[in-house]
């Protein structure tokens, strides 16, 4: 991953006369007067305040984030998957030769035990509540680290264990009665002859954009998310990023994050693009999703409070969770109720040379298939801990994913290269949205719900806070 120079900041003192030349400017009536007053009340207060030493606890986590990153910026010399991103001091980056010819397992787990037990002997019990989350975001991403320590040195935990130590979270468990039971309602939307994955694969062959009309459809549908989010949320004046499409991966989509509010957004052409997918992939990898994450997490944490430890991104960790569980609900926010419909019929149908008076019977059958989401992680569960055959799995996608063959197949390369990932899609979601609802960001009250989600995005949670 490219290195990345953070901002210089701002001086308090730069920062208190700029406030004061501010307040100052209010000055010619006595209302704009006491303004001015206030002005320089509150410039006082921060000028205070930002020159206070910080506690000592913080000054010791600042330490231990410190080598926290140099710890996993190591392990990432072993390991091409795990760094996702980094964009912190470069005097952190281990050197390239020091690299040994074995893999360090002792030495890495040792250290991982001792950068949380420094961690750990820290007191915060006086410290605002957001430190007490930094320093317990920043426990559980070392418990993630040793876990993966222990996937790269060949020591395999089953499904549950191993998503429990990276994300955070454990999926719940299905029977195959219970997709039978979703089959079976959708077989009554979609009635017909042959498998209903066939059936379902036959009507949507209809709604495949066409690949010269990609880009088109692409950048309609990231410029209309980008322009919603940016209504809602404030975004760092510089940010920006850049579409590309590529072949042979194992994923759809995936956002590069760069730093300074940069992202590069890949698109894979593998597999036939259905018009959903516009929205979906445009609001998951960029606006109000993974871009729009990784630049607050820069903006609010890095940038505005110097935690070095947010400008690593570990992907086998619980920072995923949320990055995934926000990004897929961000869908939603950012295109709610009937406005998604309207506006892919009236723009990205006609831009795809597709029938927008069909939209409403694609989107029906979407629905449906959409709660067999969970079933990707059963074949995941059954084929990692050795349950079911590659065979079996492929077949219980096909079955109960409804995929094609080639798309299963894809699907079944996702999860041997990522593993227990795959829950962070569907249990993501599930606590993503359930945690915005109780804190009153239901779909009757969409500014609500846009103000709970960037609260989510600005602070440091982790999936077990949200339950």
């Amino acid at each position: 991953m490219d290195g990345y120079r953070r901002p210089g900041q701002s001086t308090p003192f730069a920062s208190f006369i700029a406030l004061i030349t501010f307040g100052g400017a209010y000055t010619v009536s006595v209302a704009k007067w006491k303004c001015s007053m206030k002005k320089w009340i509150i410039a006082a207060m921060v000028f205070a305040f930002a020159c206070s030493p910080p506690s000592k606890g913080s000054a010791e986590m600042d330490i231990v984030a410190r080598d926290y990153v140099k710890f996993v910026l190591e392990v990432g010399l072993y390991d091409s998957d795990f760094i996702d991103a980094y964009y912190g001091p470069e005097e952190l980056k281990p050197a390239a030769d020091r690299k040994e010819a074995e893999f360090p397992y002792e030495r890495f787990k040792n250290d991982a035990e001792a950068l949380q037990q420094r961690l750990r002997t820290i007191d915060l019990s006086a410290a605002e509540p957001i430190l007490q989350m930094r320093k317990t975001s920043l426990d559980k991403q070392l418990t993630a680290a040793a876990s993966r320590i222990d996937f790269l040195a060949g020591h395999l935990r089953p499904f549950d264990e191993e998503s429990a130590a990276q994300y955070d979270a454990v999926a719940p468990t299905y029977s195959a009665g219970h997709f039978d039971a979703l089959l079976a309602e959708l077989e009554k939307a979609l009635p017909g002859e042959g498998t209903l994955t066939d059936r379902v694969a036959a009507f949507r062959k209809d709604f495949i954009i066409p690949k010269d009309k990609l880009d088109a459809v692409f950048t309609a549908a990231i410029d209309a998310a980008r322009e919603r989010t940016r209504q809602h949320i404030p975004l760092p004046p510089q940010e920006s990023f850049r579409v590309e499409y590529v072949t042979d991966k194992a994923w759809s989509g995936y956002n590069w994050y760069k730093g300074n509010a940069y992202s590069l957004i890949q698109v894979n052409t593998d597999l036939p693009s259905y018009i959903d997918r516009a929205i979906d992939l445009a609001c998951h990898e960029g606006y109000p999703g993974h871009h729009v994450f990784n630049a607050l997490l820069e903006k609010n944490f890095v940038v505005g409070r110097g935690w070095v430890e947010f400008s690593v991104y570990p992907l086998f960790s619980p920072l995923s969770l949320i990055a995934e569980g926000s990004a897929n609900y961000g869908i939603d926010v950012a295109f709610p109720g009937n406005e998604r419909i309207a506006f892919e019929k009236q723009v990205l149908f006609p831009l795809a040379g597709l029938d927008p008076g069909r939209a409403e019977a694609y989107y029906r059958i979407q629905e449906l298939t959409q709660k067999l989401s969970f079933a990707d992680n059963e074949a995941a569960r059954g084929f990692l801990d050795g349950k079911i055959s590659r065979e079996q799995a492929i077949d219980w996608l096909m079955k109960y994913a409804l995929m094609t063959p080639d798309r299963a197949a894809q699907r079944l390369r996702f999860i041997e290269k990522y593993r227990s990932y795959v829950i962070n899609y569907n249990m993501g979601l599930q606590l993503v949205r359930n945690w915005i609802e109780k804190q009153g960001g239901t779909a009757d009250q969409p500014q609500k719900r846009w103000d709970v989600f960037e609260k989510l995005l600005s602070a440091p949670y982790t999936p077990s806070s949200l339950n």
